[in-house]
């Protein structure tokens, strides 16, 4: 496997990272490595969550919905002070 060497490293993020690897139960590198490769991984492809959806409805007769008759007169909204 190859090897990485990080030069002038903060000593802040330095410490953050060694805390967070602890938390984790991971060694400093094992965390590096967990963190980039969170961080490089691409997505999965395929169709984001409004296409799917829209596939999902895609065919249904709009008018076939009737929307709920509305009992009350809408109001102003009451922001607190």
């Amino acid at each position: 496997m190859a090897s990485l060497t990080i030069r002038d490293f903060d000593e802040g993020l330095k410490a953050k990272l060694r805390v967070r690897a602890a938390e984790h139960g991971r060694s400093m590198e094992a965390e590096v490595r967990a963190i980039l490769a969170s961080a490089l991984t691409k997505p999965a492809p395929g169709p984001g969550m409004g296409s799917r959806i829209r596939q999902r409805f895609d065919g249904v007769d709009e008018l076939a919905f009737e929307p709920p008759r509305r009992v009350e007169q809408p109001r102003a909204v009451e922001l607190p002070e």
